[in-house]
């Protein structure tokens, strides 16, 4: 049985079990204009083969809310991301049933992972959906939600909450707000680049 089937199916406790440790695919493709990046797949996603596949993640919600996407996407769509100048990336690819059995160093390392699919790709913005991963990652115990100052060639990073439905510090409506913030700012960047090009020819 594929691990990616394009018809949304449920994983059997046997296959959750043997996603322990497998990567997902990333959803990239050339100078999208934002490339959200979770923490790792939880053993649901590594099990099924897409990202924020668990029932109850709230991404492909909030995204929709937030106007990201015209109508709720299926985690088992994610592919239509891209046509919507969009992707989704993990800072460690590797699945674990949950992010706490992330070893520190292991987050550490994501940062060079995403510092190469910045410089392939070109994103006009990565989005990792974690604030304490992100913390971790780029050692800045204090950043909060928001643009960020570090940046990954050109490519400007944001931060924004786990979507998860286990992280009760942050109601749907407030991740979607914060979604929304991000989508100005990126259709702003956009337009901006888009006037360059226009300045140019």
């Amino acid at each position: 049985m594929s691990a990616r089937r394009a018809d949304p199916w449920r994983p059997t406790r046997a296959q959750l079990d043997a996603a322990h440790g497998r990567t997902i695919r990333d959803v990239v493709a050339p100078r999208l204009d934002v490339v959200f990046c979770g923490i790792n797949p939880g053993l649901w996603s590594a099990a099924v083969g897409h990202h924020f596949a668990r029932p109850g993640n709230r991404f492909w919600r909030a995204l929709h809310r937030a106007g990201f996407t015209d109508r709720e996407l299926s985690p088992f769509e994610e592919g239509e991301l891209l046509a919507r100048g969009l992707g989704v990336t993990n800072l460690v690819r590797r699945g674990t049933a949950t992010a706490d059995e992330l070893d520190p160093a292991e987050i550490r390392a994501g940062t060079r992972r995403l510092r190469r699919l910045a410089d392939r790709w070109r994103p006009r913005w990565i989005a990792l959906l974690g604030l304490g991963a992100y913390r971790t990652a780029f050692d800045r115990p204090d950043a909060q939600t928001g643009v960020q100052p570090e940046r990954l060639g050109a490519t400007r990073l944001w931060l924004l909450p786990n979507p998860s439905g286990l992280n009760a510090s942050f109601p749907l409506d407030r991740i979607v707000a914060e979604l929304r913030v991000l989508r100005r700012a990126a259709r702003r960047s956009e337009e901006f680049s888009q006037s360059r090009r226009n300045r140019r020819t």
